[in-house]
């Protein structure tokens, strides 16, 4: 897959997974809680979550517009998808109330972080260089 391919990709699932943290999440939450929010239900929780990934949604869709001049965000998002699917891993195996999460959010966090890390263009090949610029 060339560069440009996949900086055309990137855009289009910037501007997606924007779109899921701004409405998604709480739709998913309100569609399937049984796989979608941790027992017992807590509304300030929850609303904390979908602040947090309403806000992220909207920095990702700014970001879509320009993905290279962004990596940083991106790869926090990929970085922190990665690291709250893990704690919430660990979370479903050791409280089996939870093991249902296992089929909802935590896949889509991982499914998120490995999309868009498959489509993160190395800073090397954008420039047409062997190796990044040096400082």
């Amino acid at each position: 897959m060339t560069v440009e391919t996949k900086v055309k990709a990137l855009r289009i699932v910037l501007i997606i997974v924007g779109l899921i943290y701004i409405f998604g999440i709480y739709a998913m939450m309100k569609l399937m809680p049984e796989s979608w929010t941790w027992g017992p239900r807590q509304p300030e929780y929850e609303q904390m979550i979908m602040g947090i990934y309403a806000t992220l949604g909207v920095f990702l869709l700014l970001a879509a517009q320009d993905p290279l001049s962004n990596r940083s965000l991106l790869w926090f998002t990929i970085v922190s998808n990665l690291v709250h699917g893990l704690i919430m891993v660990t979370q479903s195996i050791l409280d089996p109330a939870e093991l249902p999460n296992m089929w909802g959010d935590i896949p889509a966090l991982f499914l998120i972080a490995i999309v868009l890390w498959v489509l993160m263009p190395n800073r090397a090949a954008f420039h047409g260089q062997s190796s990044p610029p040096s400082a």
